[in-house]
């Protein structure tokens, strides 16, 4: 039996290597096919110190807040009495550690590897097996521990994310769940026991674990909810008798630890009668054997996915065709014909052939026209700031006819507000550009049998849009900046004529600053800014089309074909 949890070891193990880690949007997998052990648990409820507990060894990281932020797989495999304790991890393959601080480390680093150090979460999970003769052959997935609240450095999104995470991996039908509560405070509220019951009302995957329970309050127990009277599970719940942070500061032996465990269940009158079947050393056991009775059960249908799979696999090969040619010449010319087809596509779905690029006009006819429309001038053209910005612009001396200063100021001011939908018209272009690409991506048979042509393509292509971007947001912004550079002349030939119809040039300067003038004013400036918009609502479009859109349909790839063309060259030089 323990080869076969060995077996699925391997398997799992290679699932990742090959990027199989049974994500959200994959396809069936043999990842999800596999069965496992989820370890669940809120935060500070022992989860750590009960792993720790079944390997017997310090190794995981510790600390405040959100501590485990990417799933880890822990292989344990039983040596030989006498051998020494190390680990590997799948990322080093070559690399052993027998200082178990350093593999705390490891799996701290990796971590912010891939979520670097914004304190995310991902679903990308650290492999690392542990070869010992103190445990038992077992696997287990430690997740993050599940939170109500985000940390600081934190999106409020993490909260959710991580909830989403534990319940993508304990729903699977194949997966057993390790729910950790503590036993010092109420079952009711565990978030363990929560999320379990809510993939397994029946308590038919679940096994319950109830930490902390020499630190209950005195004259209380948890005989009820250890003997299944509390919450009924099909498997029995065990307890577990933790080391206490005093215990690990002293880095007291795990040897050490599990004997008090023992004697504290054995001597207290509460548990005497079940201590047979409490502690972390009986828990590894109950669950080594138990994954080994559902791999036995699994067989056959492993057997038959593991079939299916290479009979599909060898059928998408032989769709793909013939290897390329293996000399420099062949490969490149072959490399140039699988981009030249993703071009194609990505420009049958800017002209409509193939669907999105409808998109871009969504982006004109309606994001930019309601941004537009977003925009609030009534702060900018109130009365108190209208006669602020004129009686500024006058000085000592105040104006005769009509306040030129002043009224470019407003303007200026105001049109500088529409840089900003310029910009989010530019980036919302920009978005589904590189969505498109990666579509077309997608949608490029030949680019699924070279999985790193794939990668460079994607990336090139990438660099080249956000270098689009960034000249195509200079020039909608520039549009913007001509607009408040330069006033249209007529606008301002005509401000004499309007202030004939609504009053007398020559009056009093009190006069010329009463609200009516200065409303008049402001509905100069606001019908002028208008004007403005409705001309940058063409104006941007065209702008964006010309330096974005075109240009990726006409050179998308360009930079990429020039590297590869100095390759050939290096290939014929040599």
């Amino acid at each position: 039996m323990d080869n076969l949890i060995t077996l699925v070891n391997k398997i799992q193990r290679a699932c990742t290597a090959l990027g199989d880690h049974g994500e959200e949007n994959a396809l069936p997998t043999l990842w999800d096919a596999l069965p496992s052990i989820a370890v669940v648990g809120g935060q500070s409820s022992g989860k750590s110190s009960v792993l720790e507990s079944i390997v017997g060894r310090d190794f995981l990281p510790r600390g405040s807040g959100i501590v485990t932020r990417r799933p880890l797989v822990l292989q344990l495999h039983k040596t030989d009495e006498g051998s020494r304790d190390y680990a590997e991890f799948l990322h080093q393959p070559r690399k052993k550690y027998t200082d178990f601080a350093l593999v705390r480390k490891e799996i701290a680093d990796e971590t912010d590897r891939i979520t670097g150090r914004s304190k995310q979460v991902s679903s990308v999970p650290i492999h690392l097996s542990i070869y010992s003769p103190n445990v038992v052959n077992l696997t287990l997935i430690d997740l993050p521990g599940l939170t109500k609240v985000a940390i600081e450095g934190q999106p409020e999104s993490v909260v959710a994310d991580i909830e989403n995470m534990v319940r993508s991996f304990i729903e699977k039908p194949n997966s057993l769940i390790l729910a950790i509560s503590p036993a010092n405070q109420d079952l009711a509220t565990s978030d363990a026991i929560k999320i379990s019951r809510e993939v397994d009302p029946k308590g038919e995957r679940t096994f319950g674990v109830l930490t902390k329970v020499d630190l209950m309050d005195k004259g209380t127990n948890a005989v009820d909810i250890l003997e299944g009277k509390a919450y009924r599970l099909q498997f029995p719940w065990v307890g577990v008798v933790n080391r206490s942070q005093a215990d690990i500061n002293k880095s007291v032996d795990m040897v050490v630890a599990r004997r008090r465990e023992r004697e504290y269940f054995s001597s207290n009158p509460d548990y005497k009668h079940i201590a047979h079947r409490m502690g972390s050393e009986h828990l590894a056991k109950m669950l080594s054997k138990h994954l080994e009775t559902v791999i036995k059960s699994r067989i056959p249908s492993l057997q038959s996915l593991i079939n299916k799979t290479i009979t599909d696999i060898e059928a998408e090969l032989s769709r793909l065709g013939k290897p390329i040619a293996s000399d420099a010449g062949g490969q490149l010319y072959a490399i140039l014909e699988i981009c030249r087809a993703f071009d194609q596509i990505f420009k049958e779905h800017l002209d409509g052939v193939r669907p999105g690029g409808d998109r871009i006009y969504n982006v004109f006819d309606n994001q930019l026209p309601a941004a537009l429309k977003r925009l609030s001038f009534e702060k900018n053209l109130s009365m108190e700031n209208v006669r602020k910005r004129i009686t500024e612009a006058d000085g000592y001396q105040p104006h005769l006819i009509a306040p030129e200063q002043g009224y470019r100021h407003l303007i200026e001011t105001s049109l500088s507000t529409i840089k900003g939908p310029a910009e989010a018209t530019v980036d919302a272009i920009h978005y589904v550009l590189k969505d498109l690409a990666h579509k077309s991506l997608t949608e490029t048979a030949e680019l699924k049998q070279y999985p790193s042509l794939r990668i460079e393509v994607g990336n090139a292509a990438v660099d080249a849009l956000e270098k689009l971007r960034d000249e195509s947001r200079k020039s909608a912004v520039k549009l913007v900046e001509m607009e408040c550079s330069y006033l249209t002349v007529d606008f301002f030939r005509k401000l004499p004529q309007d202030l004939e119809k609504g009053g007398n040039p020559s009056q009093s300067v009190f006069d010329r600053y009463n609200e009516s003038y200065l409303h008049r004013i402001g509905n100069n400036v606001l019908a002028y800014v208008n004007m403005v918009c409705g001309y940058l609502r063409n104006a941007i479009p065209k702008s964006v089309v010309h330096c974005q859109v075109r240009e990726a349909k006409r050179s998308l790839l360009d930079h990429f074909f020039t590297e590869l063309g100095k390759k050939e060259i290096s290939f014929k030089a040599n």
